[in-house]
């Protein structure tokens, strides 16, 4: 069973920078895409960015492009979010997911949460102004 654990999460002022981790284990994630979501109080669950495990290739919302950028350690197992020039609306729950066939939908593309069959519990992200 794949299992997902993030860390890293903490309080932070704006403008500062954050390191999230997500361990992933119980699987063989050649065909995967690992990919962060975050939820802020009241509010949908929001597509952030998407790597390809084999590939490396990256996709950004607009809304952190240029200032978050995803990685993977393949030795680790291991996804990371470097976020960069934090902002008080990054605050949220971030959530590290998984798809095993990396797929595209179109119209959406890889944004859909229910394209992700694998979810860990989420770690707090609180940026102050």
């Amino acid at each position: 069973q794949v299992q997902l654990v993030e860390s890293g999460g903490g309080l932070v002022q704006a403008g500062g920078s954050l390191r999230l981790s997500c361990a992933a284990s119980g699987g063989t994630f050649s065909t995967y895409a690992m990919a962060w979501f975050r939820q802020a109080p009241g509010k949908e669950r929001e597509f952030v960015t998407r790597i390809h495990w084999s590939s490396g290739n990256t996709y950004y919302s607009e809304s952190v492009k240029g200032r978050f950028t995803i990685s993977r350690d393949k030795a680790k197992n291991t996804v990371y979010l470097h976020m960069n020039s934090l902002k008080p609306e990054d605050t949220a729950v971030y959530y590290c997911a998984a798809d095993p066939l990396a797929r595209f939908r179109p119209g959406s593309g890889y944004t859909d949460y229910d394209l992700y069959d694998y979810w860990g519990q989420g770690t707090q992200v609180t940026v102050s102004s």
